[in-house]
């Protein structure tokens, strides 16, 4: 990288600039072998479902997207439908042909998206201005670099996972008899419902905002309502006595997110809730299967515009499986561990193919 020279170049010369022309969601038919929908959602890489296409806009893939209101670009590998909210960018000469050189356009363009969201929506007019920073060779963009330096890049990632995977024993993800059972039996559980009081102290969370405080300036997590990271927002030092105890569920008040928080954390909202469970055995299986069973049970009832609260939580019921009309917290725990096995194998089988497949790019292009 040091080695490398940079050009600049008008994202209106490198690429058309279109809109997607759907603006009802509602009419679209859900088709497990239709085309992908695009939307500008935050996570999941803008993906929604896979839907029939109708008389739809049909944008081709190794695209980019760019949601108008949150800025966030995202590199589209597949054929896709999108909204109107959604700008697409198509390279008009075909240069990226895959995702490692479209994974650098987004970071290049990213950079540049810092200034744009709700209060200033980005469009076609204001991107054709735009000018990002591209590897170059012989005054050209250097799309070789490109490949090779993501390929190269993600190898490493991938390499340092698999030692973590070695090194903490989750590379064995062999099932034991009991985890098999446990996904064996998973339709035969019976559930019932339960007042969340009854199983959980609650607590509002302690109210930092997020002007008081300096991001990454420590190793606290500082928690706000976001389904991303683990509602991890920042990492930072602040007084311990706002500190809120961790090993317990953690939901986001105003948007109902709701994850496990295994450390002890801050949070950026008293509307916030932590439960914590009144059993003697608190370990973070059961916490994960109970954060699960609370959003099924009741993210149905709450929105934005009808937030969840310490008081509206107390007559709540969740639905949890019972052994003798009790929860059934063995069965519990024995599940999450034969799921995170399951997706354990995905990762090293993935980590596997995915080595294999950059050695193949990058002898290729030495």
């Amino acid at each position: 990288m040091q080695e490398v020279k940079w050009g600049e170049f008008k994202i209106g010369d490198l690429f058309d600039i279109n809109r997607g022309n759907i603006s009802n969601q509602k009419e679209l038919i859900h088709d497990s072998k239709g085309i992908c929908f695009i939307a500008q959602n935050n996570n999941n890489n803008g993906f929604v479902d896979t839907v029939k296409p109708q008389n739809h806009k049909i944008f081709k893939g190794n695209s980019l997207i760019i949601g108008r209101q949150t800025g966030i670009v995202y590199y589209q590998e597949k054929d896709f439908i999108t909204t109107d909210g959604v700008l697409v960018l198509t390279a008009k000469e075909n240069f990226i042909e895959n995702k490692n050189t479209g994974l650098v356009f987004v970071s290049a363009l990213n950079k540049k998206m810092l200034s744009f969201g709700y209060n200033n929506t980005v469009s076609e007019a204001k991107l054709n201005k735009i000018k990002i920073k591209l590897p170059i060779k012989n005054d050209t963009i250097d799309f070789n670099f490109m490949e090779n330096f993501i390929a190269e890049l993600e190898a490493e990632r991938i390499a340092e996972l698999e030692a973590y995977l070695s090194v903490t024993g989750l590379k064995d993800y062999t099932l034991t008899k009991e985890e098999q059972q446990a996904l064996d039996d998973f339709e035969k559980l019976k559930f019932r419902k339960f007042n969340v009081i009854d199983i959980f102290d609650v607590k509002n969370t302690g109210n930092i905002l997020s002007r008081d405080i300096v991001e990454n300036s420590g190793k606290t997590p500082y928690l706000c309502a976001s389904i991303t990271n683990n509602a991890v927002s920042s990492y930072i030092s602040y007084d311990e006595k706002y500190l809120d105890k961790g090993n317990c569920i953690f939901i986001g008040g105003k948007t109902f997110t709701v994850t496990y928080q295994e450390k002890d954390f801050y949070s950026n909202d008293s509307h916030n809730l932590a439960l914590y469970l009144k059993k003697e055995e608190k370990n973070k299986s059961n916490y994960l299967y109970l954060a699960t069973c609370i959003n099924k049970s009741l993210k149905h009832k709450y929105s934005w515009g009808d937030s969840i609260s310490n008081k509206k939580i107390q007559i709540d019921k969740i639905f949890l499986p019972v052994n003798n009309y009790q929860p059934y917290y063995d069965a519990m725990e024995t599940f999450i561990s034969a799921i995170q096995k399951l997706v354990i194998r995905d990762v090293i089988l993935y980590a596997d193919k995915k080595i294999a497949a950059t050695k193949t790019i990058v002898n290729k292009n030495n």
